[in-house]
């Protein structure tokens, strides 16, 4: 088993006019979010196949992945990374692959929306079990790295699972001007999950700051309440 013939077995999938969709998919072009970023053309179903085939690779082989130019090959580091976590056992453990994890988002290889979603809420888990695991969210939430912000967000829906709903208000009230639409998707997306498991905190912070949401963040956050609620807060936010 290496990064190598994992490669290899990627690329014997590959499809060129699914990459070309693909790469208009996730906003590739120049100026764009994804800029630069270049796809196989691999379907996700099957990327998640091959990476369990893989799931015992070393650290040092996945950071062979995590650096490649091809988006399919850094999804499947990371969702190896997650698999990996999700049979950790040991604290010890868990924090060796969060550490890991981090090295690759400082080092830019978590970068786009579908690669911070597939792997934050799993390997957010550690920061449910650690202390003080709140200037880790705020530090990110302040990050001028678009992904690092969004790893902020939805690292919160491990607290959420857990039963701790504070760190996603906070997070999203600190991210509440944040310029980017990707942001304002994460930060309506994590709201909701919230208001999920507690309508009436989801409703508080609507009436604090629904007036100042971002639309869409607005729209995002309060999908799973009831049609005339909506139209009442989207009413009162103009």
């Amino acid at each position: 088993m290496s990064a190598s013939r994992l490669i290899s077995d990627l690329k014997s999938q590959a499809s060129a006019r699914h990459a070309s969709e693909q790469q208009r998919f996730y906003k590739t072009a120049p100026g764009e979010y994804g800029e630069g970023d270049v796809f196989l053309g691999i379907s996700v179903p099957k990327t998640r196949k091959i990476a369990g085939e893989y799931r015992n690779l070393t650290f040092d082989e996945i950071e062979k992945l995590a650096k490649s130019d091809f988006h399919e090959v850094r999804l499947c580091a990371l969702v190896i990374l997650c698999n990996q976590y999700k049979k950790s056992k040991e604290l010890k453990k868990k924090k060796a692959i969060f550490d890991f994890y981090m090295v690759q988002v400082v080092k830019g290889r978590v970068n786009n929306w579908d690669l911070v979603d597939v792997s934050a809420p799993t390997i957010g888990q550690y920061l449910v079990e650690s202390n003080n695991s709140m200037p880790i969210l705020r530090k990110l939430s302040k990050s001028k790295d678009l992904w690092e912000r969004r790893i902020a967000m939805i690292f919160t829906f491990a607290f959420l699972r857990a039963g701790e709903l504070e760190p996603t208000y906070e997070i999203a009230e600190r991210l509440l001007k944040d310029e980017h639409d990707l942001i304002h998707k994460a930060v309506g997306w994590m709201l909701r999950e919230m208001g999920k498991r507690d309508p009436s905190l989801l409703r508080a912070f609507l009436t604090d700051h629904s007036k100042v949401m971002p639309r869409t963040m607005l729209r995002y956050s309060i999908e799973k309440l009831p049609e005339r609620e909506r139209k009442m807060w989207l009413v009162r936010s103009k």
